[in-house]
């Protein structure tokens, strides 16, 4: 987390912070959208750290839409580790929503609200048949956080600057 923290403030960012060792970084940009923080951050890893990464941007009002759009209130209160959100590049379209959640095996619930799917795992991720795989088949590359993780930064961005950026890296396979 201290590479990719000092790799923000190389590339001009300010006052980044992590939380917990998952990739979650906040940091203070006021120049450009998520989409283009994205491209110059996947840009920018891959020529100074030589890394082949996706960057997953969402801004604070981003973030609140995110906690405030979760089709699973009742169960985020009741088991808040069972419910994952899926942070994607672009919003999929319902037909690869519903596509995804026909070729589920399982008890696992799939919604999607812009550029998120979540996903709600009853009997927990370890015993699922829902594999990263069939996601990507349907939805396209992601990175998903539990509820709990989703909360936490919830609440950074929510009493940091209007500037906070959460960022989501996750390395291309």
């Amino acid at each position: 987390m201290t590479v990719l923290r000092d790799f923000l403030a190389q590339v001009g960012l300010q006052d980044a912070k992590s939380l917990l060792q998952s990739g979650n970084l906040i940091f203070t940009s006021t120049v450009r959208t998520g989409a283009e923080l994205e491209r110059f951050l996947e840009s920018e890893a891959a020529e100074r750290l030589s890394l082949e990464v996706d960057f997953y941007v969402r801004t604070p009002d981003e973030w609140k839409t995110v906690i405030r759009q979760n089709p699973f209130r009742k169960e985020a209160e009741r088991d808040p580790g069972h419910l994952v959100v899926l942070f994607l590049k672009t919003a999929p379209a319902a037909e690869n929503v519903a596509a995804l959640q026909a070729d589920i095996k399982g008890p696992e619930i799939v919604k999607a609200k812009g550029k998120q799917a979540y996903i709600f795992y009853p009997n927990g991720q370890g015993r699922s048949k829902l594999t990263t795989a069939m996601i990507e088949k349907h939805l396209g590359r992601g990175t998903g956080r539990n509820w709990n993780t989703v909360t936490k930064l919830g609440i950074i961005a929510k009493t940091g600057s209007a500037k906070l950026t959460p960022v989501h890296p996750r390395k291309r396979i």
